[in-house]
């Protein structure tokens, strides 16, 4: 489903979005909250320097602000409409499910913002 070569790769995978081979984050997925967004440096197999410039990485605030919103409505509308709670009660929701999703939320804007300006580089065929 997911092929090197695409940027849904990239992002579920969580590798490089130029080569596709090597580790985008330093740890796999935690709760961790000094681990949840550390980065290698550059990419340990096309070596593909990730802060691209300083302070790259600001832009991915834009990204999970968009992604926090969605998730605020769509679990607002779940709350409100399909399960019929009250307003207190479905604030309180969007709460919880912000605080539980924020790991994700945080990684995903990352590896989405840097798919924005990296293209995939297949490798040379010798």
């Amino acid at each position: 489903m997911f092929k090197k070569g695409e940027k849904s790769y990239s992002i579920i995978k969580g590798k490089c979005p130029q080569c596709h081979e090597g580790n985008f984050f330093e740890f796999p997925f935690t709760f961790n909250p000094k681990k949840i967004t550390k980065l290698h440096q550059s990419c340990s197999v096309c070596g593909l320097k990730y802060m691209i410039e300083p302070s790259f990485f600001y832009g991915a605030m834009y990204v999970n602000y968009a992604i926090t919103v969605a998730i605020s409505i769509l679990t607002f509308l779940i709350t409100k409409l399909a399960l019929d709670l009250s307003m207190l009660q479905s604030f309180a929701a969007i709460i919880i499910v912000l605080i539980l999703s924020a790991p994700i939320n945080l990684r995903l804007s990352r590896i989405l913002w840097i798919n924005m300006f990296v293209k995939y580089k297949s490798p040379l065929k010798k």
